[in-house]
Formats: C-alpha cells, structure tokens, sequence
C-alpha cells in the first residue's frame, strides 16, 4: 500500500501555521515566539510558544519531524514486532494555558509513524485528538465541545466519535487520583484501517475541527472578571496536567525516549502551578461543582 509522508507533512506545517495564526489573532499580542531546531539522530522541528499573552498565558503550537534506527522503549512495548525497525515520526502537538481561570486549558496532537524493515511492507498509523480541561466548566461550553468533534468524526461513521470520545476518556484518566484530567474529547491511536487515503482523511478532519471547537469558548469566557480565589484554584487544578504529562504521556515519554528536542517537548508544562497537601473543595462552591459535575463519566451529547 502506498504511503505519502510528504503530503502528511505538508499538511501537519500547514496545520501549524493555521492554528498559530487564529491563536495569535485571538490573543492580540505579540504573537509567536518560533525557533527551528535540529535533531543529531535525525530530522529536527519548529516550535512556536507565546508567552505572557494578553490572552493566553502560555501557548505552545510545535510541529517536529524526527527519524531514528530504532523505536524506542515506549513505542515497541504492546508492538514488540516492531523492535529494530528504523522509524519517522511526524506531528503537530499543541497545550494552551490561558490566564483567565474561566477559560479551559486545551491540548491537541495529530501525528503519524511510519516503521521500517528492508526487503519487509513499512508498518505505519496514524495517532491523534484533543481534550478540554476546565476549571470552571460551563455545560454549553462543553456540550459545543463534544459537538465539534462528533460532526468531525461523522463522516467516518456512527461509532466514530463515540469510540475515540470513550478511548479519550480511558486514556486522560489519572489512575494515582482516580479522576479524569478533564471533560475529554477524542483520543485515537494505530489508525491504518481501511487505508491510507482514509485514515489521512480522518486525521486531517481532527486536526481541521480544533480552532472551530475552542475558539469559542475562548471568545465567550476570556473577558469574564475573576479573583484570587479563581486564580488559586486554577493553579492548584493544574496541578493534574503536569502529573498526567510527566507520568502517563506517551508523546511525552516518546519525546524524551528519543531525544527530542526537551525545551519543546516540555513546553506543554504550564508556567505557573501550586500543590496542596490533602486539599478538597467546600461543599456547594463552584470549585465542587467542577468535580462533581464535570469530572465523571457522561455522555455530553
């Protein structure tokens, strides 16, 4: 089966400057701060952060394109054929934090892998999603949320959205505090069925649906006024992003496996966070209400 690796990367610098450019509009500051870099064992990137935005208190958009002998640890645990294979990884990982506690942090990743063996077929997938993680949630927002990207998996059937929504929900879980990271969204993995066409399609879709699916919840909550209670919690919430990024992440954990570039690979961390010992929120406080509410199995749709 024929693989375009150019037309994916095409497409993935594309999308970079796609979502860069509607961020950078929406924040109204000085833009993107971008860097390219190079990688010793093969291939290299472009990272492009805002920091200190006017709306966006750290925003971190990358695109890298890497190559190697072998797969790391990481990649050839649960495909342990795959172990001596030279491989090239290409994606697009984005992690907005914004300054306003009332406006959700959001993470989206879109790649592909391909695996190689002389005088063997090249074994490849496509991998991506993106979920929302709110402080303080609004059910609309994430009703639009989930909306989004449902009409983005429709044409790849029924089941789509509801599978990758599901795969989404079991893989933000952090099991150390038995709680989901966020309200979720969609996560799908090892996508090379019914074929390349198709499958390229379907990411695409995803990568396309992101800008339409958090813009507006941007545009309706970064003016709302907050106060040092609301900040305080949204540092201590985020917490949680840093504990799932550092120990379950697998981009993260690829990343580092592969000596990528850390710098980038780390800038999904956010700049500003708090821990507290054995904390919980008061009962009836809009704090609760993200736990109780939000923070649970449901379908939004």
């Amino acid at each position: 089966m024929k693989i375009d690796i150019e037309a994916v990367k095409r497409y993935l610098l594309q999308l970079q400057d796609n979502i860069c450019d509607a961020l950078a509009l929406e924040d109204g500051g000085e833009g993107f701060l971008e860097e390219s870099w190079t990688r010793t064992e093969g291939g290299g990137g472009r990272s492009r952060v805002i920091e200190e935005g006017e709306t966006f208190e750290k925003a971190g958009v990358n695109f890298s394109h890497v190559s190697g002998n072998a797969l790391p640890a990481s990649a050839t645990a649960l495909r342990p054929e795959l172990a001596g294979r030279s491989f090239q990884a290409i994606g697009v990982s984005l992690v907005i934090h914004p300054h306003n506690p009332y406006v959700p942090t959001s993470h989206a990743n879109v790649r592909f892998f391909v695996a190689e063996k002389e005088d063997e077929e090249p074994v490849w997938w496509f991998g991506g999603g993106y979920d929302l993680t709110p402080y303080y949630a609004f059910e609309e927002d994430v009703i639009h949320w989930h909306s989004t990207a449902r009409q983005a998996c429709l044409p790849f059937g029924e089941e789509c959205y509801a599978e990758y929504k599901k795969w989404c929900d079991d893989y933000f879980f952090l099991k150390h505090r038995n709680e989901p990271r966020g309200v979720g969204g969609l996560f799908f993995d090892d996508l090379n069925s019914p074929g390349f066409e198709q499958s390229f399609a379907l990411m695409q879709s995803v990568g396309n649906s992101f800008i339409p699916a958090y813009l507006p919840i941007v545009q309706r909550r970064k003016s709302m006024k907050y106060g040092e209670r609301e900040r305080d919690f949204q540092l201590y919430r985020r917490g949680r992003y840093v504990e799932f990024n550092l120990v379950y992440d697998r981009g993260t954990i690829f990343g580092l496996q592969t000596g990528g570039r850390t710098e980038s690979i780390l800038m999904s961390l956010p700049p500003l966070v708090k821990w507290r010992y054995d904390w919980s929120p008061e009962k009836g406080s809009p704090e609760a209400e993200l736990y109780e509410k939000y923070l649970i199995p449901r379908e939004w749709i």
